[in-house]
C-alpha cells in the first residue's frame, strides 16, 4: 500500500473513531457538565446531608490522596475504592490538615471511624501512625475533622453512593 493511500486510511479510522466516541457519549444520558463532575463521586450520608467527593481508585493517587493540601471544603471530601476488601490503615504522612477518616465494606456499610485525626508534623512517613484498618473495607472517605459527630456517622450506618 502506498504511503498517501495509508494517509488516507488512517484519517478515515480517525474519523470513524470520533464518530464512534460522540454517538456512546450522546448515549449515556444525563452528562456530567464540568471536570469535577468527571472526577468525583456524591456520597450521601443517613441524615441526606451530600458531600461531593474527589474519587481516588489508582495506586498513585490512593497512595497520595490528602497530602499537601492546605484545605477542604466543608461540603467536600475523598473517596477512595479499595481494589479488595481487606484491612487498610491509612495515616497522616505530608497531610495538613485534620481529618475524619470513615471506613466502609463493599455493601458501604460503615465499619470502622477515626475521627479528628491530626496532620503528622514527621518528616518521616515509617514515624506516622497509622489509624484503623483493622477491619477488612473496600471504601474509605476522608473529611474534614468533626464532619462524622456533625452529621450523627457511627459503625454500622450505610452511605449511598
Amino acid at each position: 500500500m502506498e504511503k498517501a493511500d495509508q494517509c488516507f486510511y488512517s484519517k478515515r479510522m480517525q474519523r470513524v473513531c470520533l464518530a464512534v466516541a460522540a454517538l456512546i457519549l450522546a448515549s449515556c444520558g444525563e452528562k456530567p457538565s464540568t471536570m469535577d463532575e468527571l472526577t468525583s463521586t456524591v456520597v450521601t450520608l443517613p441524615n441526606g446531608v451530600k458531600v461531593r467527593a474527589e474519587t481516588m481508585r489508582l495506586t498513585p493517587d490512593l497512595i497520595r490522596g490528602m497530602m499537601f493540601r492546605d484545605s477542604l471544603a466543608p461540603d467536600r471530601g475523598m473517596l477512595f475504592f479499595h481494589q479488595q476488601e481487606a484491612p487498610a490503615p491509612y495515616y497522616m504522612y505530608q497531610v495538613r490538615i485534620p481529618l475524619d477518616i470513615v471506613w466502609m465494606d463493599h455493601t458501604r456499610r460503615i465499619v470502622d471511624i477515626a475521627a479528628n485525626v491530626p496532620p503528622c508534623p514527621s518528616k518521616s512517613a515509617a514515624a506516622c501512625p497509622t489509624y484503623g484498618g483493622k477491619i477488612p473495607s473496600a471504601f474509605v472517605l476522608e473529611v474534614n475533622a468533626g464532619f462524622a459527630a456533625k452529621n450523627g456517622l457511627k459503625v454500622g450506618d450505610s452511605l449511598d453512593f
